[in-house]
């Protein structure tokens, strides 16, 4: 959820600030693992999708047989699970590298990047295998769509990621 809100002339004593964090490494820190969250939580709206569509596939009949065995569908269907275990794959080798305290904040920048551009496209994919059902919320597939357009913005857009991501390649720093 994407809301406004606005502190005016709200004062706080000196006691009420966290004695360890200096500067912008509270906010940092605390935005890191909102990315790193956002990273692995795509991959479950990615899979809803895919297993979305691929029961509506298997249950809907066209000519008297199911969506599910007709090529395109089937290459689809190939995609949309190469995606999500893509993704799956990617957040699991980024969560190894936190839990061995090796993590880099332009490895985050990757895996929302990529994670959050998988499970769109996905999500996409989904909608189109659901026809006119995949715009109404009978189904999931929609509602996760909208979602994840937010998710592409906030917490760090896709430009400033690949800023991170840039940097992190070349060794220098190209946020102007």
């Amino acid at each position: 959820m994407t809301s406004e809100l606005v502190l005016e002339r709200v004062r706080l004593p000196e006691a009420a600030a966290f004695p360890e964090v200096r500067g912008l490494r509270g906010p940092l820190t605390c935005l890191g693992e909102a990315r790193f969250g956002m990273l692995a939580g795509v991959v479950g709206a990615a899979r809803n999708c895919y297993e979305t569509a691929l029961r509506y596939t298997l249950d809907r009949e066209q000519f008297g047989e199911p969506l599910a065995g007709f090529q395109l569908t089937q290459r689809k269907l190939a995609d949309l699970v190469v995606e999500v275990n893509r993704a799956a794959l990617g957040a699991l080798q980024i969560s190894r590298l936190k839990d061995a305290g090796r993590l880099h904040h332009h490895q985050v920048s990757f895996g929302k990047m990529a994670n959050v551009r998988a499970a769109l496209e996905v999500a996409r994919t989904a909608r189109t295998m659901l026809g006119g059902s995949g715009i109404t919320l009978g189904y999931p597939v929609f509602r996760h769509m909208a979602n994840l357009e937010t998710v592409l913005t906030y917490e760090g857009t896709e430009e400033m990621h690949a800023l991170s991501i840039g940097q992190a390649v070349t060794g220098i720093p190209a946020f102007r």
